[in-house]
């Protein structure tokens, strides 16, 4: 029987980064995309609880591939598809993200939050993410060989395959590093401006990140700011 696969991913079903791993995907099994109808980056694995969730048809760029925008988060896209899809997926791939998802901020990925909720529901999971540099050129030279390695790969009971992708130009690249431990640095080190004094003391708050490249040996993290595509085990966590 044809392998089915249902993509999913938190930059929204018209970003760049989905319509190219449906693409690939297409060399392994039939394709479906559920996928949220606008940005849900950093929406970790939250589900909708208190609203409805809309869901529609949605024209998507590649041909044979079917296709749902949904207004929920991306861990409800994969909650929903025994609604939309004949019979389970056999793997569940999130992505392309659109900013690497490695280190601390694997806990606050949509992507990775995504990938989760598949392997909670018994799904064979993988998260994919690359720089956001616009260049795509490892990324587009190592995936088919990445997803051929991994969609059969065994994992144990809430385990994700996560998959980051540098964005140097292939000359550069080292290759590809797999058993990458998730480090426990993070790429942005953040902190918060108050950016405006509100009436009856309130304070109105804006994130800002420090650019950080610090990594510990044998990480995810290392990997990639190293040239490397970094893939390794992540477990959901809880």
């Amino acid at each position: 029987m044809t392998r089915t696969i249902l993509i999913t991913n938190d930059d929204g079903i018209c970003a760049d980064g989905l319509i190219r791993l449906a693409k690939a995907a297409q060399d392994f099994g039939e394709v479906w995309v559920i996928a949220p109808d606008n940005q849900r980056s950093a929406a970790s694995h939250s589900i909708t609880l208190h609203s409805h969730i809309d869901v529609f048809p949605h024209d998507f760029p590649v041909a044979g591939v079917r296709a749902f925008s949904c207004s929920g988060t991306p861990a409800d896209c994969v909650r929903i598809c025994p609604n939309l899809m004949p019979r389970r997926p056999d793997v569940v791939l999130s992505g392309i993200n659109h900013g690497y998802n490695v280190a601390s901020d694997i806990q606050y990925s949509a992507t990775a939050g995504a990938a989760f909720e598949a392997a909670f529901q018994g799904y064979h999971a993988i998260a994919l993410s690359e720089e956001a540099c616009g260049c795509h050129a490892v990324t587009d030279a190592f995936l088919h060989d990445i997803l051929t390695e991994l969609l059969d790969q065994k994992l144990g009971h809430g385990q994700i395959l996560n998959v980051n992708f540098p964005g140097c130009p292939p000359e550069e690249c080292g290759g590809i590093l797999f058993d990458r431990t998730v480090s426990h640095g993070m790429i942005y080190r953040d902190h918060y401006n108050v950016i405006e004094q509100l009436p009856e003391g309130g304070l109105r708050l804006m994130v800002e990140g420090d650019y950080n490249e610090d990594a510990e040996d044998g990480t995810d993290f290392q990997a990639v700011m190293q040239g490397y595509i970094s893939v390794g085990i992540a477990d959901n966590i809880g």
